[in-house]
């Protein structure tokens, strides 16, 4: 499944964090990928990424960080 990250509303968005989080939800995404990723989204652009399994946990970790998401198919 692709998940289209959109945007960060969290007011202090924790970089670190976002990072981690890429990196454990996305398939074949290493540390840096997942920083590059976590820039460019935080930059304002929108940023795609492929999930396979846990995608319950997937979508609560994005709410978590207030990462705005679609699902494309």
């Amino acid at each position: 499944m692709t998940i289209k990250l959109i945007q960060c509303d969290a007011l202090r968005p924790d970089r670190r964090a976002i990072s981690r989080t890429l990196e454990d939800i996305a398939d074949d995404l290493d540390s840096n990928l997942a920083t590059e990723y976590t820039d460019i989204l935080l930059a304002g652009s929108p940023v795609e990424i492929e999930v396979s399994f846990n995608t319950s946990s997937a979508f609560r970790a994005l709410r978590k960080l207030d990462i705005e998401y679609e699902l494309e198919e």
